[in-house]
């Protein structure tokens, strides 16, 4: 796959999300949505819960942030690896959830986008001129900062100004932290792969 069509593969990740999250709206959150109570029973909802929203507020908000993140991975020229490790992040991005007791469901597409920003985050950081891996850093930096400023330790569901939901910054967080591990485990592997070419 050349970068033209991982490009056109990133778009294809962003539009199966923002199509699916439509589709879905309106549906009973009850059988896409993450439950601690089913996750390893009903294994599908690693996937699904990203398309279920609460509130046209929450998928409104979400929607901007995938057409964001489209436009963005599109900007840095991703790689097939990167489109690879975001769709390895996706379902990776409800893994932390488990650990954290009180928080017992979550939907929503703001994880698996915390995870696309980290992804193209990683690779501008290791690839390419200068310019590109100052800006890599730059945006690697906002994200850490974005999650550390929401606190995800304080509470397992927050209620920010505006909003007419709980929020998840755990799920901001798992996201973040999926991103970096799936395009940096990706990178390994192919450059173990090309060693053991040589």
């Amino acid at each position: 796959m050349t970068r033209g069509r991982a490009a056109l593969g990133w778009v294809a990740v962003a539009a199966l999300l923002g199509i699916g999250a439509l589709l879905v709206h309106g549906a009973p959150a009850d059988a896409l949505d993450w439950q601690r109570a089913r996750a390893w029973s009903q294994p599908w909802r690693w996937w699904s819960a990203a398309w279920v929203h609460l509130s046209d507020l929450h998928l409104a908000a979400n929607l901007a942030g995938l057409l964001l993140v489209a436009l963005l991975g599109i900007a840095a020229d991703v790689t097939p690896r990167g489109v690879l490790a975001w769709l390895l992040a996706w379902p990776a991005t409800q893994l932390a959830l488990v650990v954290e007791p009180g928080l017992t469901r979550y939907g929503g597409l703001s994880g698996v986008l915390h995870a696309a920003v980290a992804v193209v985050g990683v690779q501008l950081v290791a690839e390419g001129p200068r310019l590109r891996r100052g800006l890599g850093a730059l945006l690697l930096a906002g994200l850490a900062a974005k999650v550390l400023v929401e606190a995800p330790w304080r509470a397992p569901l927050q209620h920010p100004p505006g909003w007419d939901i709980a929020v998840a910054p755990l799920a901001h967080a798992s996201g973040a932290v999926a991103g970096v591990l799936a395009a940096l485990a990706l990178r390994a592997w192919q450059r173990r792969l090309a060693a053991g070419r040589q």
